[in-house]
């Protein structure tokens, strides 16, 4: 850690920082998930925990019959999940958990609420519970990345308009050089939201290996083949990374996003 190197050394070490530190792009949008595969919430402002967006995906519906490892309900097996909307009640709320589900019915339940949970296993077709997991119910990490001139070209291989929403990334990044799938080029990099030693931010892991949740319509759950296909195509089925959080701290939509890249492999490893 720099905070431990002798001072008299330093003159030799910050000039190789600044040139690995870029601006890449900045924050497009932010977005949570408080209901794993139900509607998400566009955000201005969010906290980024040790387990991400503070809220995102702390609860799920768990497939009661179900003793597999990964237990929980998704859109890919209950596409109608997408169209349950997370909701907030003032007088109930607790932190950012939601208070109340809204139906595609348009019909207001408790969260926690024997209603909902019937509601979802009769489409489903078997029994649900809401669980709460604090540190989150990931597929693969904690915080999900993804840039819009990826989104725009997968849109374009497809024809379809462009819907960052079917990808559920937590962080949308408008580029500064728009070159879709660039972020492939992050991995084993460390990407910090905004500027200064107490910045956000995260180490990239991996790229997000896509699913047909790709493929559902946000506002109808209608599938749409030609998405999934798209991404096989053009990126070896890959759109967006995944990443660790590194350290803590405040995001907010209009951020400079800074890229120190893995130049040597010991960075990688």
């Amino acid at each position: 850690m720099l905070a431990s190197v002798d001072p008299r050394w330093t003159p030799q070490i910050r000039p190789t920082e600044r040139t690995q530190n870029k601006i890449c792009g900045h924050v497009e949008a932010i977005f949570r998930y408080p209901v794993k595969s139900m509607g998400g919430e566009r955000l201005e402002v969010a906290k980024l925990g040790w387990h991400g967006i503070d809220g995102d995906r702390r609860l799920a519906f768990r497939r009661i019959d179900d003793r597999s490892g990964f237990p929980w309900l998704t859109a890919s097996k209950l596409p109608d999940l997408l169209l349950f909307a997370p909701q907030r009640r003032e007088d109930g709320a607790q932190g950012d958990l939601p208070t109340h589900i809204c139906t595609p019915d348009g019909e207001e339940m408790p969260a926690f609420g024997e209603d909902l949970a019937t509601e979802v296993g009769r489409r489903y077709g078997a029994p649900v519970q809401m669980m709460q997991l604090n540190h989150g119910i990931f597929d693969e990490a904690s915080i999900s990345v993804i840039a819009s001139d990826t989104v725009r070209e997968i849109s374009r291989l497809a024809g379809l308009s462009p819907d960052v929403r079917r990808f559920r990334p937590n962080v949308v990044v408008r580029l500064l050089q728009s070159v879709p799938f660039q972020e492939d080029e992050w991995v084993g990099g460390v990407l910090s939201f905004g500027e200064g030693g107490d910045a956000p931010a995260i180490t990239v892991t991996m790229r997000d290996v896509r699913c047909s949740m790709v493929n559902l319509d946000p506002d109808s759950a209608s599938p749409a083949p030609e998405v999934l296909k798209a991404v096989v195509r053009a990126n070896q089925n890959t759109a967006g990374i995944y990443g660790a959080v590194t350290r803590i701290g405040r995001l907010a939509v209009g951020q400079n996003i800074l890229l120190r890249a893995a130049t040597e492999k010991g960075e990688r490893g």
